[in-house]
């Protein structure tokens, strides 16, 4: 397998895409097990570096991460096809040693730059139309649901 690296969006990928506000305005974020196990105990050992592109910034994302060992975080980014760009040189590897999973149009730019370039897109099975339309693998499974875990296991077949 020549992926280097998994790419995943948070929001209706690694989560339901629902926000959960408390009364203090505190937001909760729900993820799911198997999601994490194969990240941590499948992706990792085999070489693969796992990397966060979110659009939002949440300490429950920090935290998660810091429980699967995922060290490429990056919250807050606006321009996700930029920062990947500067990601993928960073780690001197191309395009199409990436895998992408997300859900919704802002994942879209990303996707198609992957894409063009040999790479592999992922999406769970209730991302956007558009993003479903330029997808190799779509999981049966929602975003938050283990979609994720599904992608991973696809890659690993491939």
């Amino acid at each position: 397998m020549n992926i280097k690296v998994l790419v995943m969006d948070v929001d209706g990928t690694l989560t339901d895409g629902k926000i959960y506000m408390g009364n203090d305005g505190e937001i909760f974020k729900v993820f799911d097990i198997k999601d994490g196990c194969g990240i941590h105990d499948i992706l990792i050992p085999m070489g693969i570096i796992p990397m966060i592109l979110t659009g939002r910034s949440s300490k429950t994302v920090e935290n998660r991460c810091k429980e699967l060992k995922i060290t490429h975080l990056y919250q807050n980014v606006k321009d996700k096809k930029k920062k990947l760009e500067e990601l993928i040189a960073e780690l001197d590897c191309q395009y199409s040693n990436v895998a992408y999973i997300g859900d919704d149009i802002n994942d879209l730019a990303c996707m198609e730059q992957v894409k063009a370039a040999g790479g592999v897109i992922g999406c769970p099975y209730d991302a956007v139309e558009q993003v479903r339309t330029i997808a190799d693998f779509t999981s049966r499974k929602k975003g938050g649901d283990g979609a994720v875990r599904e992608f991973i296991e696809y890659l690993l077949r491939r």
